[in-house]
């Protein structure tokens, strides 16, 4: 049996959860006391590198105050509490050694990019010149970083398809942490600390929107639940791979991404859920295309831990130089829907009305930023991290950078098409209607390029380009095959039984396009 003396404290970052959590699993063997801690870090709460934009957005803050609350709920039933300050990290810390004056070690999960790090930093100068010891763990991906098939992170593949056939072959997906039934507790007379409101981190609270297609609320009860009705109840994961390229529902993709980023669930565990549903009820190409996008995810993680701060370089991985514009006029159009490209303007203001859009939508918007105005990728980048409820840092910065055609495993001049894309995804034009209300009055496709459409037509849907909604802010030549199509040819072949805007059969395996083709017409 251990020697198990003093108090751990266990810094929490993007971890908050119980279940599949190393940190308590170490602290319940190495202490008498355990402090979960919580720190509201200003840093979180400043403007973004490049362009000063709010860092934490209204959605997503109030996803974070809900997963608080939920963790401290949950401890308080295993006889913790979660201890809640606000400031520095490395203070608070230094803070909590000192009125205890039994603090044996503090524990945290290790991040890979350079504000997380230098957090890291800073709490073990800390512990070092106060004597105590820092354990450290990894929990935040699929596959641990120490059971990859590459003797160093240097010799990580460049190419995701590479990097997953290794891991698919070469590692195993380790078992989960046991939870704990009950966990020690915080040591006699320690302050719980008030959670924050939204106004206190001089933050909005924001509107909920009956259209969000996340409805959802943060914590890891709510995680749970979620995975129960998405694999369980519904058995929707045994077709996502038929759906995740919808626009409209809930139920079109599995929404695990916002919790992931906060650690309210680990991927493990989906695997795991994965597999015994698998066992028990069908193995198919969708249940296998869920540990897929996981392994997207890792390997961001992964490219960050690599290349370091060339992430959110101008230049990118490749170090390549672009002539990139930094036109307020177009970018401010861009972000709110203004472009006068409805399949754009309808992804954007989902974006900025609920925290959420579809994978799908978000490929399209990067790509119009990026390709057809030609501007700075970060600034898309930076206008994500500010809305996004699932915003994950390697995610985000690894996703825009390909875009951008910057990142890894590049496709020369891959740009998607606007009008094509809409089409093939938002057929019958349902999903632009729910989202740019002034184009309601136009039925079907036409929605898709209004200006197209004769003054007659236009006049009939009460609408009026350049005064109710703008005329495009861009054209790109390739948009016109499609708008010719549409007018002369037979319509796109109807929606299977998903029902409107969710993915046609004929593109059910659309989402690889993004990553694997070679094909310039998307």
């Amino acid at each position: 049996m251990k020697n198990m003396s003093g108090t751990v404290i266990c810094l929490l970052r993007n971890d908050l959860r119980l279940v599949d959590n190393e940190l308590f699993h170490w602290a319940q063997r190495n202490a008498e006391h355990i402090v979960p801690l919580y720190c509201f870090d200003p840093q979180h709460y400043l403007g973004t590198y490049n362009y000063n934009l709010p860092k934490t957005g209204p959605f997503r803050l109030r996803f974070l105050l809900e997963s608080i609350r939920d963790l401290r709920n949950t401890l308080l039933n295993k006889g913790s509490n979660l201890v809640v300050r606000r400031g520095k990290p490395e203070e608070v810390v230094a803070d909590l050694i000192k009125q205890l004056g039994s603090v044996s070690s503090v524990a945290f999960h290790e991040e890979v990019t350079s504000e997380e790090l230098n957090v890291e930093k800073r709490v073990k100068d800390v512990c070092a010149q106060m004597k105590v010891k820092v354990h450290t763990c990894w929990g935040s991906t699929l596959y641990h970083r120490d059971d990859l098939p590459f003797h160093h992170i240097c010799r990580l593949p460049d190419v995701y398809t590479q990097f997953r056939k290794a891991v698919e072959t070469q590692s195993r997906v380790r078992h989960l942490f046991p939870t704990p039934e009950q966990l020690k507790p915080l040591p006699q007379g320690l302050e719980e600390g008030a959670i924050p409101t939204a106004a206190d981190l001089q933050q909005t609270e924001p509107e909920t929107d009956p259209r969000s297609a996340f409805p959802c609320s943060g914590g890891e009860s709510q995680a749970l639940a979620r995975l129960k009705h998405y694999f369980w109840n519904t058995d929707a994961v045994a077709t996502y791979k038929e759906t995740r390229n919808g626009l409209i529902g809930v139920d079109y993709s599995t929404k695990f991404a916002p919790w992931l980023a906060l650690g309210c669930i680990s991927p493990r565990y989906i695997y795991h859920q994965i597999k015994q549903y698998e066992r028990e009820r069908t193995a198919n190409q969708s249940t296998y295309w869920v540990i897929f996008e996981l392994l997207w995810r890792d390997y961001f993680k992964f490219v960050g831990a690599k290349y370091g701060n060339r992430l959110f370089q101008i230049r990118g991985l490749q170090d390549k130089s672009l002539p990139w514009k930094r036109d307020m006029k177009l970018f401010n159009a861009w972000k709110e829907g203004r472009t006068g490209v409805p399949f754009v303007d309808a992804n954007m203001r989902e974006l900025a009305m609920t925290g959420f859009m579809s994978n799908r939508g978000r490929q399209n918007v990067a790509s119009f930023l990026t390709k057809d105005l030609g501007l700075d990728w970060r600034m898309g980048a930076e206008w994500f991290e500010y809305l996004l409820i699932d915003y994950d840092v390697c995610s985000n910065y690894g996703n825009w950078l390909y875009s951008a055609g910057i990142g890894n495993d590049p496709r020369e001049n891959r740009k998607f098409n606007m009008i094509k894309q809409g089409l093939d995804y938002d057929n019958n034009g349902d999903y632009i209607r729910q989202w740019v209300p002034e184009l309601q009055g136009i039925k079907g496709a036409d929605v898709h390029t209004p200006w197209t459409l004769s003054t007659a037509a236009l006049s009939h849907a009460q609408v009026a380009l350049g005064q109710t909604y703008p005329t495009p802010i861009v054209m790109a030549p390739e948009w016109s095959r499609h708008v010719n199509k549409k007018l002369n040819g037979p319509g796109p072949s109807p929606r299977g039984k998903k029902g409107p805007s969710h993915t046609p059969k004929q593109h059910q395996d659309r989402g690889t396009d993004f990553y694997f083709s070679r094909s310039k017409n998307l």
